[in-house]
């Protein structure tokens, strides 16, 4: 990287978000652990799906239609639209990855702005960030509901480089999700694919700018 990027654009849900204890919310329903994962993948194709044609639908909306399909035909101990307010509410109440705040200090004490970029909404960053004790860390907290298209199409990383008043070519994209990654790249954004878990990176994705095992991995990688 010849120069640094001015600012540093988080993706949040899975990124900063710790989301294993939503397993939990489903078994609080009497639904299986495992159904989370299988969930939040369906909420993330339905809304890929109509970011394809050209639409878009808030991201509570489409997480609660793809619950309702994941639970039905399970003996949940309570009724149907109540487990799905239970499960949702878990949003609330997630906590960051162990590397997040000193990541995040870290970066800001060295200058840099920084923000967030997320196909949900700002609320929920807000409460994540604040709950986490590095909300004052951040310039604004962005979601695609601004930006009227969900990341990965390129109008959200642009929705982004318009609020910032910056070039896509300053920005670097930080996040966990190899298609994120892609659509920044496509959208002329510098990146930084965060891999927690030791996954390969998929060949038919454009390759991160860096690589790195956590947020605090990735700060001596912009010095």
């Amino acid at each position: 990287m010849t120069t640094s990027p001015s600012v540093i654009v988080f993706d949040v849900n899975e990124t900063l978000s710790d989301m294993s204890p939503m397993a939990g919310r489903f078994t609080d329903v009497g639904a299986p652990a495992h159904l989370a994962k299988q969930w939040f993948a369906s909420l993330l194709r339905d809304g890929f799906a109509l970011t394809a044609v050209g639409a878009s639908r808030p991201f509570a909306e489409i997480g609660a239609d793809a619950l309702r399909t994941v639970l039905q035909g399970i003996d949940l101990d309570r009724d149907l639209d109540e487990a799905v307010d239970h499960v949702l509410a878990g949003f609330g109440s997630l906590p960051v990855h162990p590397d997040v705040p000193d990541g995040i200090r870290a970066l800001r004490d060295e200058g840099r702005r920084l923000v967030t970029l997320t196909n949900g909404s700002t609320a929920v960053s807000e409460r994540l960030l604040t709950s986490a004790g590095v909300r004052d860390r951040f310039e604004a907290l962005l979601s695609v509901e601004d930006a009227g298209i969900w990341k990965p199409a390129r109008g959200a990383y642009e929705y982004a480089a318009r609020t910032c008043g910056t070039e896509p070519a300053d920005m670097l994209l930080v996040a966990v999700h190899p298609w994120d990654i892609d659509g920044a790249a496509r959208a002329g954004l510098r990146t930084a694919w965060i891999d927690r878990a030791g996954t390969p990176y998929p060949q038919a994705f454009t390759p991160p700018t860096i690589r790195a095992t956590g947020l605090t991995d990735l700060v001596p990688q912009l010095a």
